[in-house]
């Protein structure tokens, strides 16, 4: 039976470790990861004929997820950094961009709005891991129990380009909703229209299999 001078210490013990790591994930702060070319992701789809090359990287691993200051994994969200080259020599427009999931159990995912992601940060419906903290940490809330740190992140990661310029690449994440869905990017395909030439034509839809990138493995 422990005695009570050492169960104390213990208690102290583990609950400056959870300060601690509590502190450091304060101070922490998100920085969207350097794109490089298209085609040097392993998940990508390429039409070289339209000059384009669509990329996609899923962030579900530990090690890439440490970007984030939100654990989007609790929340049942799953990040996917979406990297377009144009090597043509005209801009392409992204206005009218749609992106989905398609899951190999045939689900149909739509991307996740700015708001839809406030709202889960909000009121988390997934299930919750952290341990309660000594002492409350201050912080400026926005948006119900948003942090602004959390605001920023989400505005900053979100895929926002309007147009790829010639020779040039954009970046941002998409994200999905997949409560209820248990493996999903076994088997799966991000589609990408909408995009269009200078003239205003539409390219043909991007068709990315998941499946081969390193970061879809279980």
């Amino acid at each position: 039976m422990l005695q009570p001078n050492f169960s104390r210490r213990l208690l102290g013990a583990i609950g400056g470790i959870v300060l601690l790591y509590a502190l450091a994930a304060a101070g922490k702060e998100f920085v969207k990861p350097a794109a490089q070319k298209a085609t040097a992701y392993s998940a990508h789809d390429q039409h070289s004929n339209e000059g384009v090359t669509v990329a996609v990287e899923p962030y579900d691993t530990p090690d890439k997820s440490e970007i984030f200051t939100v654990n989007y994994k609790d929340l049942d969200m799953l990040p996917l950094l979406v990297v377009i080259t144009n090597d043509g020599d005209q801009p392409v427009t992204l206005a009218q961009m749609q992106v989905r999931l398609v899951t190999g159990s045939r689900a149909k995912l739509s991307a996740a709005s700015s708001d839809d992601l406030y709202r889960r940060l909000s009121h988390p419906s997934a299930r919750t891991t952290s341990l309660p903290l000594p002492i409350p940490l201050p912080g400026k809330k926005v948006k119900g129990t948003v942090s602004t740190k959390q605001l920023n992140e989400i505005q900053s990661a979100l895929f926002s380009a309007k147009a790829v310029e010639p020779h040039g690449t954009q970046s941002g994440f998409v994200f999905f909703d997949i409560t209820g869905v248990s493996r999903p990017l076994t088997g799966s395909h991000f589609y990408l229209d909408g995009a269009r030439d200078s003239k205003g034509s539409e390219l043909l839809y991007f068709d990315v299999a998941l499946d081969k990138s390193a970061a879809s493995q279980p």
